[in-house]
């Protein structure tokens, strides 16, 4: 049996598939965790997964989510430190930054993030530019 132990890096491993932070944490099996960074003013690029789901925990800033499931039913919801939310297989999402500064939470993913290959990059849903510093437009 191993025991995994990790510190958060500094400097970023990874940049996301939709334009976001990544500070790998530690992995198994089962799942992996990170932390991920969206600076001020920034929106990400809406994507969805193919074979993963996730579950966010965010630690600071201010920000919303916008989710919609395989059926076509949208959500946004308004996240502050200590929300959580689920990215349940299949659905699209986005995620921007509301407040002055970072917008940063922990994401667990299972199974393990498989890699680059397994977030697909989807059409605008129209109302939050993917372009950062643009984020003050109404969601909706």
């Amino acid at each position: 049996m191993a025991f995994d132990h990790a510190r958060r890096s500094e400097a970023p491993d990874a940049i996301a598939p939709d334009g976001s932070e990544i500070r790998l944490l530690v992995a198994n099996s089962a799942g992996s965790m990170c932390e991920v960074r969206l600076p001020p003013g920034g929106v990400s690029v809406p994507v969805r997964h193919r074979t993963v789901q996730e579950i966010w925990y965010f630690l600071e800033g201010e920000g919303e989510v916008w989710r919609q499931s395989p059926d076509g039913a949208a959500r946004v919801v308004r996240v502050t430190p200590g929300s959580a939310l689920t990215i349940p297989l299949g659905c699209r999402f986005q995620f921007r930054t509301t407040g002055g500064g970072d917008l940063r939470f922990l994401c667990l993913t299972t199974p393990p993030w498989p890699g680059e290959q397994e977030a697909i990059v989807e059409p605008d849903h129209g109302f939050w530019p993917t372009t950062a510093g643009e984020a003050d437009h109404p969601a909706g």
